[in-house]
């Protein structure tokens, strides 16, 4: 009778941990579900919009102005040779969106600035109505084939960062994530605005304040098959 009841017990407490099991995969599925949707709200962030490049595949610009965005930055050139294969056609379809639109270049560490300007402009025509170029700071030297000093990617950025101004004539934003920040401090040696980076959570790791938040590098829409990062601006 005893081993029964233990038995009993036994089997009780197994389904209880199936079911703690159960509703704590749910939980999460759904937070995972919510997180995918979230974005700040417009009415304390009214600007409001996104990155896209070609890693995000096609994207209905059209659909995307009518979820709340007013702007988009386009990924455009990647160091010294790189280049977004969708810029220019995503350059024509957002603005006949009626989106604000902007370019960023992704900084190359391992390269030199002349290289990674000439690519700059190669690809991003000079226009006075697009927003100010935004340059991304996600690699370090520890991917180069050569050692360089952190002292040579700041000099090198500060010199990219000049002759990209001289080809859109307005300063720049700068945009590193936190490993970027924590190493080279982009944002304590330039004052240029910010573009920082913080999932539903409002960033401070740049010592003052961001200028364009990414508050969900993962949002799911219709406007397009990929999740994209979606975008606000301090008001």
């Amino acid at each position: 009778m005893a081993r029964r009841k233990k038995k009993g017990r036994t089997g009780l407490v197994l389904k209880l941990l199936l079911l703690l099991a159960v509703v704590g995969a749910g939980g999460w599925l759904y937070l995972q579900h919510e997180q995918r949707g979230w974005r700040p709200d417009e009415a304390t962030y009214p600007d409001q919009g996104a990155l896209v490049g070609e890693r995000d595949g096609a994207v209905d610009f059209e659909v995307l102005k009518g979820l709340g965005a007013n702007f988009v930055y386009l990924e455009a050139s990647r160091g010294a040779r790189g280049k977004d294969a969708n810029f220019s056609r995503n350059l024509a379809a957002a603005r006949e969106a009626g989106l604000q639109v902007g370019a960023v270049h992704l900084f190359d560490p391992c390269e030199t600035a002349d290289g990674q300007s000439a690519n700059y402009v190669t690809i991003v025509p000079r226009d006075a109505d697009l927003l100010p170029a935004a340059i991304r700071l996600t690699r370090t030297t520890d991917e180069c084939f050569e050692r360089v000093s952190d002292a040579a990617v700041q000099s090198e950025l500060l010199t990219l960062v000049n002759q990209v101004e001289a080809h859109t004539e307005s300063p720049v934003v700068l945009a590193p994530n936190e490993t970027f920040e924590d190493r080279y401090r982009p944002a304590r040696r330039l004052e240029r605005a910010l573009w920082l980076d913080g999932d539903q959570t409002e960033p401070d790791y740049g010592g003052r304040p961001w200028t364009v938040w990414t508050a969900n590098s993962a949002y799911a829409s219709e406007a397009a098959q990929e999740p994209l990062r979606w975008l606000v601006v301090r008001p």
